[in-house]
């Protein structure tokens, strides 16, 4: 049978992983089908490929993988096809306002990840990839989202209603995706893009099928194709049982 689709991108946090970050019996038994189905499972995150592969691993899988919201795209496991790096300047700023604003922030280098108690001045020999914020003060986010506005260079997304996370301009989950399908020699047409936030949408809305979880942002509801299950419910075996191996 051939399938209509032949690429699951995969959201990882409020996703493919429950909230205690287990991927689920069921869910890891649908994967494994879909990959041995011919289907291949890409994870799409915005942690750093430290923080990813070790899921890639339980999976099993040998695919490609798009880290930190798209900066970074894998030929494979450790094998890097491509990387972006946000301006150092930029990051000064970036951390200027978290500082300013008394907001938890986190920042991905190419080696290590930096937040808000672990800060290292000398931030000009870094590669950085990646800079976050958390606040639930809506005001302050409203204020930070300001500022990061202002500047040019910039990707701005978000992993949870109250965090930014930010990226280089033009960086992010869909145009990772692009690459991996000019690696598989696929089109986006056959692509299913599964998430639960807005550094999801952009993947979500140019995909073949585009699928936002039970527990999803309204936003990303609202732009998806399909909504199916929670996080916690299994909503990935739907994805692949009712949309991938049916075809439906």
């Amino acid at each position: 049978m051939t399938h209509k689709y032949k690429l699951l991108a995969l959201d990882m946090d409020g996703t493919l992983l429950q909230d205690d970050n287990e991927i689920s019996p069921e869910t890891v038994k649908w994967i494994k089908e879909a990959v041995r189905q011919g289907i291949h499972v890409c994870l799409s995150t915005g942690r750093s490929f430290k923080n990813a592969y070790p899921y890639a691993q339980q999976l099993e899988l040998s695919t490609p993988m798009i880290t930190v919201n798209g900066s970074e795209v894998w030929r494979a496991p450790y094998d890097l096809y491509r990387r972006a790096l946000l301006d150092v300047k930029l990051v000064r700023k970036m951390h200027e306002i978290a500082e300013e604003t008394g907001s938890w922030f986190w920042a991905y280098t190419v080696d290590r990840l930096y937040n808000r108690e672990m800060w290292d001045e000398n931030i000009e020999n870094q590669e950085w990839l990646k800079f976050g914020y958390h606040n639930e003060d809506d005001d302050v986010r409203h204020h930070i989202l300001m500022k990061l506005q202002e500047m040019d260079g910039l990707e701005i997304t978000n992993s949870s209603p109250y965090n930014f996370e930010i990226n280089p301009k033009g960086i992010n989950k869909a145009e990772g995706i692009k690459q991996v399908c000019g690696l598989l020699g696929l089109e986006m047409s056959q692509v299913v893009a599964v998430g639960d936030s807005l550094n999801d949408l952009a993947a979500i809305q140019q995909a073949g099928l585009g699928v936002a979880m039970g527990n999803a942002q309204q936003t990303v509801k609202d732009e998806a194709d399909i909504v199916v299950a929670s996080n916690n419910e299994d909503g990935i075996t739907e994805v692949i049982r009712n949309y991938i191996l049916r075809g439906e």
